[in-house]
């Protein structure tokens, strides 16, 4: 049995934090399609442990998680198992977002915050600035990988409406997610990101 916190929605270009027990249920939806969430977490017992892009790719031996696959910590221990996913497709490479990112890859003259950014106002609470801010869980992020030369291409979410990817906490948590703010991640369309929790009894 859990208990389930109606969906919530993080507006376009925006960032939420929320905190979970070991067994409670994340479930990230893609409520228009072809919109990414970057997604951190920090341990609530301390936050000085992360979610690890480098050690989730590694123990799973590949790129692209979905269903069945664990997201670990930099000390090596479980952060989430991924219960269920409709998608089937995201990415753990690519850092956030950022302010200078706009600058340097769009030519924006005034950078936005990003994900980055968004992420680090989320985590503000808990002392967690810019620089905390690891390579995030891009869900619904859709990065190609040339075999040949290594080259990579961002390219459209091959999410639909109502996608969702169902996490589960397997330690307590400090979450952090976004509704991405980078215009070639989502087709150049912002759109918002809903969530979910489903508490463990």
């Amino acid at each position: 049995m859990s208990a389930t916190v109606e969906m919530q929605r993080i507006p376009p270009c925006s960032g939420r934090s929320v905190e979970l027990e070991a067994g409670d249920q994340l479930v990230v939806m893609d409520p228009m399609g072809q919109q990414v969430s970057d997604l951190t977490a920090f341990s609530r017992e301390d936050l000085d442990e992360y979610l690890s892009s480098g050690r989730s790719i590694d123990y799973a031996s590949k790129l692209w998680l979905s269903t069945g696959d664990v997201l670990y910590s930099n000390r090596s221990r479980p952060m989430f198992t991924i219960l269920e996913d409709t998608c089937g497709r995201h990415d753990f490479t690519l850092t956030p977002c950022s302010k200078r990112m706009f600058e340097l890859l769009y030519g924006e003259a005034e950078g936005r915050p990003g994900c980055e950014g968004n992420l680090a106002a989320a985590l503000a609470s808990y002392g967690l600035g810019v620089d905390r801010i690891p390579v995030a869980f891009n869900i619904f992020m859709h990065v190609s990988v040339d075999a040949a030369s290594g080259a990579i291409a961002v390219l459209p979410p091959l999410s639909r409406a109502g996608d969702f990817i169902r996490l589960r906490a397997e330690m307590p948590l400090v979450v952090a997610m976004t509704a991405c703010s980078a215009g070639q991640s989502n087709n150049f369309s912002y759109k918002p990101i809903d969530f979910r929790v489903e508490r463990a009894s």
